[in-house]
């Protein structure tokens, strides 16, 4: 039995595939991270093969302390993952203060877990506490047609979440929460990290201006479904907006309320307002 075995691994190599196969990952872009359950950890410690050095993480997360994940590396291909795992991610460990890490296995020809590193680690601590620990993946990718919308769509999370949410009648269901949207950022550094994580405590989904979108889920499916999901309603929004200015017709907020009721899930009504002109 190898490490490539375990299940767990198997499902992150999967994601980073099926994140290729879609098109959101261009040459070195995107990352994945997944935290580890402890008996997960147990289940792969006998193929540590390295003791690497501590290093800063650029910010804290003593919520995080101890705890190990599965991380992407920076540079590295998405469409290379499946190829040679051991060289395009790691497992990483945080210190007992959640400010080091340190690499216990892969990365085996060199290089460093994601540039995005501290938005990661900040946004899997912002979700372990909101959602009880239940929350353990956030990937982030290059969506195209989320990314044109916030071109064309004011970046205010009111219009992203109604405009996407009419577009499919599962949307509102499937994140009924609602979408966050962060202005343009540098990315990889702390300030587009501490922005991301203050939207994750409303939301599981933050669109990045001009540049992509953050998801966070339970699991693998549930992340990339997610993620799939937004994406497509953002292509049928482009198409729509490419056939004609205005739509002749839509959900209007009290459909959207009958749904809520039907499928037992809460819709804030600050998404439901009338459009401003």
């Amino acid at each position: 039995m190898s490490i490539l075995d375990v299940k767990f691994v198997q499902g992150f190599i999967r994601m980073c595939n099926d994140g290729w196969e879609q098109g959101w990952h261009e040459r070195n872009g995107g990352n994945l991270s997944y935290r580890m359950k402890p008996e997960e950890v147990e289940e792969v410690k006998s193929f540590f093969t390295q003791e690497g050095e501590w290093k800063e993480i650029d910010t804290s997360v003593p919520k995080l302390a101890g705890e190990y994940f599965m991380v992407t590396g920076s540079g590295k291909y998405f469409r290379n993952v499946i190829l040679d795992p051991a060289d395009s991610a790691c497992i990483i460990e945080l210190d007992e203060k959640g400010e080091n890490y340190r690499i216990r296995w892969g990365l085996v020809n060199g290089g460093r877990p994601t540039s995005e590193l501290p938005s990661h680690l900040m946004n899997h601590e912002v979700k372990k506490e909101i959602t009880g620990g239940k929350h353990r993946v956030i990937y982030h990718a290059h969506p195209t047609n989320v990314i044109a919308l916030t071109f064309v769509l004011p970046l205010k999370d009111e219009v992203f979440t109604r405009e996407l949410w009419e577009m499919a009648t599962e949307c509102p269901v499937v994140f009924p929460d609602g979408i966050g949207v962060v202005g343009w950022m540098v990315p990889g550094g702390r300030d587009i990290a501490v922005a991301t994580s203050e939207l994750m405590k409303q939301y599981d989904v933050a669109i990045w201006a001009h540049h992509g979108m953050f998801c966070s889920g339970e699991d693998f499916d549930l992340t990339f479904g997610l993620m799939h999901t937004v994406e497509k309603s953002a292509e049928i929004l482009v198409k729509v907006m490419s056939m004609r200015p205005t739509k002749l017709q839509t959900i209007e907020p009290q459909n959207f309320r009958d749904l809520a009721k039907d499928f037992h899930v809460t819709l804030p009504e600050k998404f439901l307002q009338e459009k401003e002109a």
